[in-house]
């Protein structure tokens, strides 16, 4: 029996806030470069203060919700669980994920309070630094999984953003479990260096015993095996996920398939945004297997729907963008 979705994805609702900066800004307002630090509201406020005058665009983002919209515009079917506030951003992040073909739980009660932000600082290199408010996305938990929708998916998707709340981590972790006793395939993406760094403990209990996917970068994948050597990473991500894929910038993607490992070459470019390129290889690369194709090829999407988002600014692109990208691989 098909089933009625691709992928049953679960993540934080931020409203992304994206602005180009220099280096100097991050310095001025003592931010580390390159990674996403959590902060409180006053903190965030002091920084959106800072920016008054820049320029900035807003979208609806959060990890895995990025992968989710990718998966949808290269034409799969999927349905996302997130938490929002009963606020005017809360109902823009809605209507955007509804405006891009994913099915969501909108209609679960709203929570008083604000939808999470997250502040995303461009500089002149094309990194990108993530400063993320998860207002009521910190409140995520059981009651927002819709399991009918789950039950009836061939991917369980989570992001490892979710291990910094406890009820957001005990709900991946519930949802896991339904999704294996389903005989639903699972999938995980460490996410960030800093989650790995600070929260190891707490994405091994995400993992319990073992997903069919991890996607990690490869300072992710080293930081899980606590060692600087890519190969050892390999190995450790072995023992915690039948399959995986391991992205690495200019260098491409080692891909394991259970059986071999596959070295995905990245596609020169010119990168001005690298903000949502892991997210969009993740989406792509489940687009792929779920089409049926093997890591080679899905690696290959994955590295040229990356490659072309990365000279974007923002972490989408435009639907007929995606499908462009998609045409050279059908």
């Amino acid at each position: 029996m098909t089933a009625t979705y691709h992928i049953y994805g679960i993540g934080n609702a931020l409203v992304d806030l994206e602005y180009s900066v220099e280096v100097r800004d991050l310095s001025a307002l003592g931010i580390d470069k390159g990674v996403m630090t959590l902060v409180d509201e006053t903190q965030q406020a002091s920084i959106l203060h800072h920016l008054r005058d820049y320029h900035h665009q807003r979208g609806s983002g959060g990890s895995a919700a990025n992968s989710i919209i990718a998966f949808n515009q290269f034409g799969g079917k999927s349905f996302y669980s997130c938490k929002v506030a009963d606020d005017e951003l809360g109902y823009f992040y809605m209507n955007d994920l509804r405006a891009g073909g994913v099915e969501t739980n909108y209609h679960t009660a709203k929570d008083q309070g604000h939808t999470g932000r997250c502040v995303v600082l461009v500089t002149p290199d094309g990194d990108r630094t993530m400063c993320t408010f998860l207002g009521v996305s910190s409140n995520l938990s059981t009651r927002e999984l819709v399991i009918d929708a789950l039950r009836d998916s061939e991917w369980f998707y989570t992001e490892g953003y979710l291990v910094t709340s406890d009820s957001a981590r005990l709900a991946s972790i519930e949802a896991k479990r339904i999704a294996d006793a389903a005989g639903v395939k699972t999938a995980m993406s460490l996410s960030d260096p800093n989650m790995v760094k600070f929260f190891k403990s707490g994405l091994l209990e995400m993992i319990g015993g073992g997903v069919d996917l991890i996607f990690a970068n490869e300072f992710e994948a080293m930081g899980m095996a606590e060692s600087d050597d890519l190969m050892q990473a390999v190995e450790a991500l072995k023992k915690l996920s039948k399959c995986f894929a391991i992205t690495r910038g200019a260098k491409g993607a080692l891909l394991w398939d259970g059986q071999a490992l596959i070295e995905i070459n990245s596609i020169p470019v010119a990168a001005v945004d690298t903000l949502g390129a892991g997210d969009m290889f993740a989406g792509a690369f489940l687009f792929g297997l779920s089409q049926g194709w093997d890591y080679q090829r899905a690696g290959e999407l994955a590295a040229a729907a990356s490659a072309k988002l990365v000279t974007h600014f923002g972490p989408r692109l435009a639907a007929a963008e995606t499908q462009a990208v998609l045409r050279a691989f059908i």
